[in-house]
């Protein structure tokens, strides 16, 4: 589904990513991980269209992506969550879904996919008309992914999904990630700095150190490695 060959990315002269291939393939759940400033998050801004390699290629679906523009990769499948879940914090949940499917015309399926997003998180079907900024942490990251399901993905990108939240919460999100995966047949694309639990739940995995793809192995291959117990897992 998705093929990064060789990008480098860079912000102004500084060079964040040097050389980077990965690829996902359809129905996966591929973790990243790798420390705070490894180039994760720039790692995904490259593949979702917000920042742009100055070298290398991105396919999506076969078809060369890396010079076009965000909105046409959501078009097309490709949704990004972001890190921190910017959420329209004055906008009812409600509202906040409805941007999610901003581009689509398909009402019918709209409502169907409001309906299973409510299902997939109940605390923001009873939290609908409340604005989003009043909701909890979690509640938030809650609705950032909703609000990307919206978009009907084929390929969903989270970035840093378990950031800042309690522990019964981020247990609570790794459940619906892996769901989505499982039951609904959804490719996703995990960037993750808790590694033990984005490898229990991925198929495959990436290390990256510096802006460069350093380990690449099946995700209980990485969870046993003793380089990655030592430096990700606090083993």
């Amino acid at each position: 589904m998705l093929e990064v060959n060789g990008i480098s990315t860079y912000y102004g002269n500084i060079q964040a990513l040097h050389d980077v291939s990965l690829k996902v393939d359809e129905g996966e759940i591929i973790t990243l991980i790798g420390a705070n400033g490894a180039g994760k998050t720039t790692t995904l801004l490259s593949i979702s269209g917000i920042t742009q390699p100055k070298h290398g290629e991105i396919l999506f679906r076969g078809e060369p992506v890396h010079r076009a523009k965000p909105e046409r990769l959501v078009k097309d499948g490709l949704v990004q969550v972001p890190e921190g879940r910017h959420i329209f914090p004055y906008l009812t949940v409600a509202e906040n879904l409805d941007l999610g499917a901003f581009l689509r015309k398909d009402k019918d399926r709209i409502r169907k996919d409001l309906e299973h997003v409510y299902d997939l998180f109940p605390r923001l079907a009873e939290r609908r008309h409340q604005q989003g900024g009043t909701l909890s942490g979690g509640e938030q990251q809650m609705l950032a992914i909703s609000r990307a399901l919206m978009a009907r993905p084929k390929l969903l990108l989270l970035d840093e999904p378990s950031l800042g939240l309690a522990p019964i919460i981020v247990q609570q999100i790794f459940e619906i990630i892996e769901k989505l995966n499982k039951e609904d047949g959804m490719t996703i694309f995990l960037v993750e700095q808790n590694a033990n639990l984005a490898l229990k739940i991925a198929h495959r995995g990436y290390v990256m150190e510096t802006g460069r793809i350093t380990l690449e192995d099946k995700a209980e291959k990485l969870l046993s490695n003793e380089d990655v117990r030592k430096a990700y897992l606090g083993i």
